[in-house]
């Protein structure tokens, strides 16, 4: 879940809490190439006001011509009361076009309509609260269940139900306080990570200038045991000093974490390797997870570009682009 996804559903809460008709739209299928990936959601308001994305922008506006007041209005019999609508953009070339999808691309959407707004409510909270939501639509009524799940699930979607397990948001723990990690976590925060910085030195810390970041004077390994690396996390090693990098590594390296990276040079790396395969007896499939040197190979020589490619590198992993993540 992205943190877009969560500020659509807070803001769609809060237009149903104030007895506001809504629309909940959701990508459910893609063909060819499109605009944004299967899941992403779009709120709309009976006023015209907007939140989140399912393409470019032209089925944004096509939507709020059916569906708000700026546009032809509910002109439907149903009303607001309606069930859950299956919409598909892009069928023709002449489609594609007018509504700027990419040569090709096709989607569906689900819109759901007024969404109750006690069940948002319970939904936002278990989401902040960290907690993996598995949300089921029933296509014919509209009736939604809220149900706990341990394992994130691609949407679903069948001639009767949508389910979409949602939450928890992406996070970076970063260990080493630093210019670098000011970058990195600045980088992060602007795509949708919470980020934790890890550093015992307290020196270290005190120079930290950012905001809007988790602290934490742990020694590493334990930071690493009490963050919990799930499926969405990233653990990224920014110190330099193996006492601290190396601890953290093996703990990260042995979680679920999709991305797992540490910076310094080759030379490096491959010491790391070693000391990590003689002193400890890691397994190589295991060392093979770990990104060293972190980051796309892109001449980075400066603290902001590194960041920018260690960012980058982290993108594709999340994104299953493999092929340009190593």
């Amino acid at each position: 879940m992205n943190h877009i996804d969560l500020t659509v559903l807070q803001q769609l809460h809060r237009w149903r809490a104030q007895g506001l008709h809504a629309v909940l739209a959701t990508v459910v299928r893609t063909w060819g190439s499109s605009p944004r990936p299967i899941g992403a959601m779009m709120a709309l308001c009976e006023n015209g006001q907007t939140v989140g994305s399912v393409s470019g922008g032209c089925i944004e506006d096509d939507l709020l011509q059916r569906y708000t007041r700026l546009g032809e209005q509910m002109d439907h019999a149903l009303g607001w009361a309606q069930p859950p609508r299956r919409v598909t953009y892009g069928v023709t070339a002449d489609e594609a076009h007018r509504f700027g999808l990419p040569c090709g691309g096709t989607l569906e959407l689900v819109l759901e309509f007024d969404p109750e707004a006690g069940q948002l409510q319970q939904l936002i909270e278990q989401l902040l609260s960290g907690a993996l939501v598995r949300r089921s639509v029933d296509l014919g009524t509209g009736g939604t269940t809220l149900s706990h799940t341990d394992t994130p699930q691609a949407l679903d979607i069948d001639a009767h139900f949508l389910h979409n397990v949602l939450g928890p948001g992406y996070r970076m723990l970063l260990i080493g306080a630093g210019t670098l990690s000011e970058y990195l976590a600045t980088m992060a925060i602007f795509n949708g990570f919470v980020v934790t910085i890890c550093d015992p030195r307290a020196e270290y810390m005190a120079s930290l200038q950012i905001q809007g970041v988790q602290r934490t004077a742990e020694m590493p390994d334990d930071a690493v045991t009490a963050f919990r690396p799930d499926l969405r996390s990233c653990v990224i090693a920014l110190s330099h000093d193996p006492k601290l990098d190396d601890l953290a590594l093996l703990e990260a390296m042995q979680s679920p974490a999709f991305y797992v990276g540490a910076i310094g040079s080759r030379r490096n790396a491959q010491s790391r390797r070693e000391r990590m395969q003689e002193h400890f007896d890691v397994p190589t499939e295991t060392l093979d997870r770990l990104h060293s040197p972190a980051g796309l190979s892109i001449g980075s020589k400066t603290p902001a570009e590194i960041a920018v490619s260690i960012m980058a590198q982290v993108i594709a992993q999340k994104n299953g682009n493999l092929e340009t993540s190593h």
